[in-house]
């Protein structure tokens, strides 16, 4: 598997096995593993959605929930309705929408010296508001004063690949009238991901770390 993802060299390349032992259980359940180009990985946000997407769309056509046996636990993915703001369905949203549950994860204060990134060169100028650990994978999420200094970032592989975590993801808050609450972005050299395109599992990191389920965060 993890040749085939360095020949596919796409950030993460998702393997589906259907577990056999669960033949007629009211759910079927597959197994599921995650690699990006140079190493496996414990969880992939939009990997496990285009997944699930890929079953519901073809071999569970009848089916309204998908279990995925993982290295994070059971994963459970699960057909909704999508509804506007008034709870009725438009013709625009008859498709449904896939619902995915995920672990919750726990943040570790990050204020030592061996942790705090030492990365100028990425952060142009920026000033660093606060700095936590993902206690699942070692991730620091680094939250600037405002989003423009997200987007201003110059990454610097060799600065980032130095730090003491896995990845690093960078985020702050949008303008007023955006329409999202914060930018981020995602580095993991370490890994083979030079910027990560798609965050859906960094962004649910980042949902946790600020408090809220009603984020909305625009990936950079």
């Amino acid at each position: 598997m993890q040749s085939v993802a360095a020949e596919f060299n796409l950030s993460e390349t998702a393997f589906l096995a259907r577990d056999s032992s669960r033949a007629g259980a009211a759910a079927p359940r597959f197994h599921l593993r995650w690699f990006t180009p140079v190493a496996e990985v414990e969880l992939c946000g939009h990997a496990t959605l285009a997944s699930a997407h890929f079953l519901f769309t073809t071999v569970l056509a009848d089916h309204g929930v998908v279990e995925f046996m993982t290295m994070s636990g059971i994963l459970t993915a699960r057909k909704v309705p999508a509804s506007d703001s008034t709870g009725v369905l438009g013709e625009e949203q008859a498709k449904p929408f896939i619902e995915l549950d995920f672990p919750m994860i726990d943040f570790v204060d990050c204020n030592s010296s061996d942790k705090t990134p030492s990365i100028p060169k990425t952060l142009n100028g920026a000033s660093i508001v606060s700095v936590h650990e993902s206690a699942m994978d070692g991730d620091l999420i680094v939250e600037l004063l405002s989003g423009k200094e997200v987007v201003d970032m110059l990454p610097n592989t060799d600065e980032i690949r130095r730090l003491v975590c896995r990845g690093l993801i960078v985020t702050g808050p949008t303008p007023a009238g955006s329409g999202y609450d914060f930018f981020t972005r995602y580095f993991s050299p370490k890994f083979g991901i030079d910027e990560e395109i798609n965050l859906n599992s960094k962004e649910m990191k980042l949902e946790l770390e600020i408090g809220t389920c009603a984020q909305l965060c625009y990936p950079l």
